[in-house]
């Protein structure tokens, strides 16, 4: 069973008591989602229903992060008030091996593939609170009107996406520096989001990482396409589909020692394995 309390960064003042608790309540390093009372506006369109909800929540961070005010907690709050949100519109979350968030090295890297928006927005939720945790991420989400506040204040990495050979050194240089102050970091090595997983598009840039800095791998599979893509400027805002479970499963952490690329494999064994289960889980209850 996890522990609610968790102790995060020292370089922040201490919260009232009672306000630094985990959000999320895993039974054996697993949460499912509850039985929800989903609204009318929901149920008819729940686009309507999330999006206006995600620009208070991210108006208020942006606004409290251009103070230099905005805590690795006040990102959990955020987070979870996403996370929540789209409970609140009918999406089931499903996440697994929550344990090893709690039992692995600190820090360590999170390797994962990379599907739509919705992870961005609520791993806060789930990792930050057992560990200081930031992202590499593309360049132009630092750069997002009034998003950027919130996104600096994490102190990401940010990668072009334009020169690989560049974006590679800044990932070892600055992601081997985070780890060596303790921070976790999360890397979507694909690059770009997918709704579809093609092992050939993902690079080992997190094993790389990950010996350089003598830290261990923990694989990250995930299922997010209820936050589908849009289209261009708004990429970011597709329609949200309720009838699609999300789902995060977290595995054994990964010592990368560089044997012939049994680390990699071993990463994308996992997230393949993961992905088709679900797919199978899916398609037996109506819901692919």
């Amino acid at each position: 069973m996890l522990t609610d309390a968790q102790q995060l960064s020292t370089t922040e003042a201490p919260a009232p008591a009672g306000r630094h608790v985990n959000p999320i309540h895993y039974d054996g390093g697993v949460y499912r989602t509850p039985p929800q009372r989903v609204s009318l506006l929901a149920r008819v369109s729940p686009w309507w229903a999330f999006y206006p909800a995600l620009v208070r929540t991210i108006w208020r961070a942006s606004a409290r992060a251009k103070r230099g005010r905005y805590t690795n907690w006040n990102w959990v709050e955020s987070s979870y008030e996403l996370f929540r949100g789209l409970e609140e519109v009918g999406i089931e979350m499903e996440i697994t091996g929550a344990q090893h968030l709690e039992q692995a090295e600190r820090p360590c890297l999170f390797v994962g593939n990379h599907m739509s928006t919705l992870e961005t927005a609520i791993l806060p939720a789930i990792i930050q609170p057992f560990r200081d945790v930031t992202f590499v991420v593309k360049q132009s989400l630092v750069d997002y009107p009034v998003f950027k506040h919130v996104m600096r204040s994490r102190q990401p990495i940010a990668v072009s996406q334009t020169n690989p050979r560049e974006d590679l050194k800044t990932v070892l240089e600055e992601g081997a520096q985070r780890l060596a102050d303790g921070w976790s970091l999360v890397v979507f090595p694909e690059g770009r989001r997918t709704p579809v997983f093609d092992p050939g598009r993902f690079n080992t840039l997190g094993v790389k990482l990950a010996q350089r800095a003598n830290v261990p791998i923990v694989p990250l599979a995930l299922k997010t396409d209820a936050w589908r893509l849009g289209k261009g400027w708004l990429a970011d805002f597709g329609r949200i589909d309720p009838r699609r479970k999300v789902r995060f499963a977290f595995g054994e952490p990964i010592r990368a020692t560089g044997r012939r690329g049994g680390e990699q494999q071993a990463i994308l064994d996992f997230i393949s394995g993961r992905l088709q289960t679900w797919e199978a889980e899916d398609a037996r209850s109506g819901r692919s």
